[in-house]
């Protein structure tokens, strides 16, 4: 009602305004209708319009020193209005109506064009100019004019106290505009513009979420993030199915899943993707899985007639959830990663690299990094060149064990190709399950008269006796990563160390979240 009572009361003012000014030009001859409409203009600008009356009138006695309303004083064009009083005319002729204060002002353009609606802002902006213009003639500022075409394109809106020079926007300063936003805001609106602020800077938030796989080393990886770990329940039901519930609101967010799908593979698994459901149906932006140690990665190939590829149907269980990208550690090959479709891009970290600090800081003697089996050498040898490039290492020698397994985990026969008499050897491969063929290894090795024999696996399973067999065998020390959870009996073998792999993860979802390399990560 205030509203509607106040532009009444301003449409009245106007009309009035416009009827006295409308009434003198009549009666007044072309020169003095110039001066009158000149100087009476600003104090109708600020009422918010002229009529349409008026400037016809005026038109007809060629009144030529007349102001375009649409050009301001500062020869900028008004913005687009945020809300327009159109004044009409109904036919009076302004007899008995109050006169209207003169205001002795000059304005400064020579062009005339047919009134538009004004906004009450730049009304009040024109009345300014124009007093500090009478006040100081010789400060007087030259407006260009401009032609019918240019005249009648259309400024983009812009908000009221951000004025943009149409003519010469290297004239506008956007820390004028701000100061005076700053000054013109009270305590509150700054506490909610601040607010605002903020949520704008986080409205695409990063959101960590873990399962039951392993959540130390969830937990680790928010540590280096500096965020809390989302708040789910990732829980059984009475009869064994996995129940998932998210309590935060991730409309929006990028999310980040830390689950490996290790043993128990199958819970880890399902648990896995029905927390991708979960954020999918819940308005998530975008869903990265980051999974430290792939389950089913062995089964990359048909070895014989009618088995599964398992890798690959894991694969495609996790996109047909709605995953947008994969991060994994060390895949047992290569070419898993072709296994998703070009649409969900896969990022192998290389776990080795948080190996070679390890193991460069060790006094090592002839040092040679050997390869378990032949599908092994590629990574033996990246990690050989790791190595001798940031240490300096560059009498690193290279060798390579074939096995021939009688059948899976049995292996029959291991040949050396290389030479490690009197070397400190390093075995590297991806992972270790039952520790059978690292063990094998290792005894050959030492019959080929190794010096000392060490082994890195960026994944200890140690299904079984692994861990047994690790405690007899002729290895000085292994080590391996986090990337599974560890277990009692893991934590009383003196030859197992465990590194942790939470900085290279933290770092790879950071640098994916801030749109950055993840190559660089490697150099």
């Amino acid at each position: 009602m205030k509203v509607q009572s106040v532009l009444r009361s301003m449409k009245a003012t106007r009309r009035i305004a416009a009827r006295t000014l409308q009434s003198r030009c009549a009666t007044e001859s072309s020169e003095q209708c110039s001066r009158n409409w000149s100087s009476d203009l600003a104090a109708l600008a600020i009422l918010g319009t002229t009529t349409t009356a008026a400037v016809a009138m005026c038109e007809r006695r060629k009144c030529t020193n007349v102001r375009d309303p649409r050009v301001s004083y500062l020869g900028k064009r008004p913005t687009e209005p945020v809300a327009s009083f159109a004044v009409e005319h109904d036919g009076d002729k302004g007899e008995n109506l109050p006169p209207v204060q003169e205001t002795k002002i000059q304005a400064t353009s020579s062009t005339m064009k047919d009134p538009k609606t004004y906004t009450a802002w730049n009304a009040a902006k024109d009345l300014e100019d124009a007093a500090q213009t009478a006040k100081y003639p010789e400060q007087q500022p030259v407006v260009e004019t401009e032609t019918d075409a240019e005249s009648e394109e259309q400024t983009p809106p812009s908000p009221p106290g951000k004025q943009v020079n149409a003519t010469s926007p290297a004239q506008f300063d956007p820390s004028m505009a701000t100061k005076r936003d700053q000054y013109s805001m009270t305590k509150e609106e700054e506490r909610i513009e601040e607010a605002t602020r903020k949520a704008k800077q986080h409205s695409g938030g990063l959101k960590l979420f873990s399962g039951n796989g392993n959540m130390a080393l969830a937990l680790e990886i928010a540590r280096y993030l500096g965020i809390n770990l989302g708040k789910a329940t990732v829980g059984k039901f009475a009869d064994g199915e996995v129940n998932v519930v998210i309590h935060e609101n991730v409309r929006g967010k990028d999310c980040y899943i830390i689950q490996p799908t290790c043993p128990p593979v199958n819970d880890t698994l399902m648990e896995l993707l029905l927390m991708v459901s979960t954020l999918n149906r819940a308005s998530a932006r975008r869903i990265t899985v980051v999974i430290p140690y792939y389950g089913y990665a062995r089964q990359d190939r048909k070895m014989q007639a009618r088995v599964p590829i398992s890798a690959a149907d894991v694969a495609r269980l996790m996109e047909a959830m709605g995953i947008d990208r994969v991060i994994a550690v060390d895949l047992h090959c290569g070419q898993i990663q072709g296994f998703f479709g070009p649409r969900v891009p896969v990022d192998n970290l290389d776990g080795g690299i948080v190996g070679l600090d390890y193991f460069g800081s060790k006094d090592l003697h002839n040092p040679v990094v050997v390869s378990p089996d032949a599908g092994g050498v590629y990574r033996a040898k990246k990690f050989r060149e790791g190595l001798a490039q940031k240490y300096e290492m560059h009498d690193i020698g290279l060798a390579m064990i074939i096995k021939q397994r009688a059948r899976a985990g049995v292996i029959e026969q291991m040949d050396l190709v290389g030479d490690v008499q009197d070397c400190d050897c390093i075995l590297v491969d991806d992972m270790i399950d039952t520790a059978g063929t690292i063990c094998k290894a290792s005894e050959v090795l030492v019959q080929k008269g190794a010096r000392r024999v060490f082994a890195f696996a960026s994944h200890g399973l140690l299904s079984g006796p692994g861990n047994d067999r690790i405690a007899r065998s002729p290895m000085e020390e292994v080590v391996i990563l986090n990337t599974i959870p560890t277990s009692p009996q893991r934590e009383t073998n003196d030859k197992l160390t465990e590194l942790s792999v939470a900085p290279l993860l933290a770092q790879a979802i950071f640098n994916i979240h801030a749109k950055k390399s993840i190559s660089a990560l490697f150099k």
